[in-house]
């Protein structure tokens, strides 16, 4: 009886073509993650970001003066507007020394994802060197004040034919006071 089994040669597997250009895939596909788990741990990752986050009364542009660096200032910009870009308008912050902050810098600013820039609402985090805030913001107050005095001039001024400003009767009362603007508590 032993006789009448016949070995049958052991069949070595048939190579599969490889074709140029085409490798061959060795590792297993990667099996896919429980759906209820990867919901949980992505709200996790969620509740975190949002963590003492509540919307109502909290301002979306604030920047902690700690996390600018030394030396440099940030200000929001203009980036679009109904979502259209304006190029010329980035070439004008981009002449004024103006450059987006990566998001790299302050991750917890941006929500998980491949972001270059920090942005909210049509708005992009900018920043150059301090000093050259420091020189546009003295400058702006100049031409404020220039523009003050130039109408206090004009007010006191006469059209010909016309009583001449130093009568009391018509003379202008300019009066000038500095004052702290009151910050509601709400």
């Amino acid at each position: 009886m032993s006789e009448d089994i016949i070995k049958k040669p052991k069949r070595e597997p048939i190579p599969r073509p490889v074709f140029e250009g085409m490798r061959e895939e060795k590792r297993a596909a990667p099996r896919e993650e429980d759906p209820r788990a990867r919901a949980e741990r992505r709200a996790a990752e969620i509740r975190q970001h949002l963590k003492g986050d509540s919307s109502e009364g909290v301002d979306r542009f604030y920047i902690d003066p700690a996390v600018i660096p030394d030396g440099w200032s940030y200000e929001w910009k203009r980036k679009t507007i109904w979502g259209k870009e304006d190029p010329a308008h980035e070439v004008e912050l981009m002449r004024k020394g103006w450059e987006p902050v990566p998001a790299t810098r302050h991750p917890e600013m941006m929500p998980k994802g491949n972001w270059q820039t920090i942005e909210r609402d049509g708005m992009i985090l900018m920043e150059r060197p301090k000093v050259l805030t420091d020189d546009a913001h003295n400058a702006n107050l100049k031409n404020a004040r220039l523009q003050v005095r130039a109408k206090e001039a004009q007010l006191n001024q006469a059209p010909d034919g016309t009583f001449e400003r130093d009568d009391p009767r018509v003379k202008p009362s300019i009066k000038k006071s500095f004052q702290a603007m009151p910050i509601s508590e709400e």
